[in-house]
C-alpha cells in the first residue's frame, strides 16, 4: 500500500505502511540508544519519522532502532519510506573510520542471521549533485502509535 511517491532527480521514493515482520535488519541496536528511543516515543505517542526500506529486499536501510522499538512495543505496522537500493544515487559508507562497507555485504546481513554491529553503515544520497545522510527523505510524519496496531 504506498500512500505517496515523489522522484528527486534519479532516486523515486514512495511512503508507505509496512508489516513490520516483513522488514529485515542488516544492524544490531544499541541497547542504550534503543532505551532512550523507547522512552521518548512512548512519551511522544507518535513514531515521528519513517525508516528507510529496500524496495527489492525490505531490507533495513536506516531506522534499525525505531523499528525495533515498535516490536519491543507490540505494533504491527511502521511508516517507511521505499527506495531502491540498486540505484546509484544511494551511497553506502562506514561510520567507523578505517572500516569498508558496501551495499552487498548489507544485503547479505540483512537476509542472513549474521548482523553487522550497531552503526556499521550510513547511507547517503545524492540529491541535484549534493551528498545527504538518507535521514534527509524521512520527513517527518508524527504518525500516532495507535494508528500502528
Amino acid at each position: 500500500m504506498v500512500f505517496a511517491s515523489t522522484k528527486t532527480s534519479t532516486l523515486e521514493v514512495s511512503f508507505s505502511l509496512m508489516n513490520i515482520h516483513e522488514l529485515k535488519e542488516h544492524e544490531e541496536t544499541d541497547p542504550k540508544h534503543l532505551e532512550r528511543l523507547l522512552k521518548e516515543i512512548k512519551s511522544d505517542g507518535i513514531l515521528k519519522k519513517p525508516i528507510a526500506v529496500d524496495k527489492n529486499t525490505g531490507v533495513v536501510l536506516d531506522g534499525a532502532h525505531r523499528l525495533k522499538v515498535l516490536k519491543i512495543m507490540g505494533y504491527s505496522l511502521i511508516p517507511v519510506i521505499i527506495l531502491d537500493y540498486k540505484s546509484p544515487s544511494i551511497i553506502v559508507k562506514s561510520w567507523r573510520k578505517g572500516e569498508k562497507i558496501t551495499k552487498e555485504m548489507v544485503i547479505e546481513a540483512g537476509l542472513s542471521k549474521n548482523k553487522l554491529p550497531p552503526k556499521s553503515s550510513k547511507h547517503m544520497v545524492e540529491i541535484n549533485g549534493k551528498i545527504k545522510h538518507i535521514s534527509f527523505l524521512e520527513k517527518r510524519v508524527d504518525f500516532p502509535l495507535e494508528k500502528l496496531r
